[in-house]
């Protein structure tokens, strides 16, 4: 039965990939992360005794909001693509550019934060991991400003 369920998972893994490609399973951490992290933050409130329905709704308005900016960078490659398809001299088809670094920007801060509920948790923190996390967000916001 066990090998049923690999070879169903590993065909279903695959089939997703093929549909979404890497932007999509970009796209799927980044939504693994927002509920890790409300989950987390939700933990820590409680094992506080500070759980509180208004902070836990704005928690929520709050990955609404960054649901939004990621739209409208998923909008803005869209406009991108459908200017550039214009120019027949590009020598690269464009797919997306501005919802990666987006998208990468947003997990990393994400991680950063379940990181620091983790720690509030009372897990051990690797400072290397929090520090290698800090890098990574600000170069991902360096390469939006090139």
């Amino acid at each position: 039965m066990r090998s049923e369920w690999k070879m169903g998972g590993a065909v279903g893994l695959s089939a997703l990939s093929a549909i979404w490609g890497w932007f999509g399973w970009l796209a799927v951490l980044w939504i693994f992360c927002m509920v890790a992290d409300y989950a987390t933050g939700t933990a820590v409130a409680c094992k506080r005794g500070k759980w509180s329905s208004a902070t836990a709704r704005g928690g929520i308005w709050g990955k609404l909001g960054s649901m939004i900016v990621v739209l409208v960078s998923v909008g803005l490659d869209l406009g991108i693509g459908l200017i550039l398809t214009e120019i027949e001299a590009l020598p690269f088809p464009y797919t997306v550019l501005l919802s990666p670094i987006v998208l990468s920007w947003y997990i990393l801060t994400e991680m950063g934060s379940i990181l620091e509920n983790a720690g509030a948790l009372g897990a051990p923190m690797p400072d290397f991991l929090v520090r290698w996390i800090a890098a990574l967000q600000r170069r991902v916001e360096r390469m939006g400003e090139e």
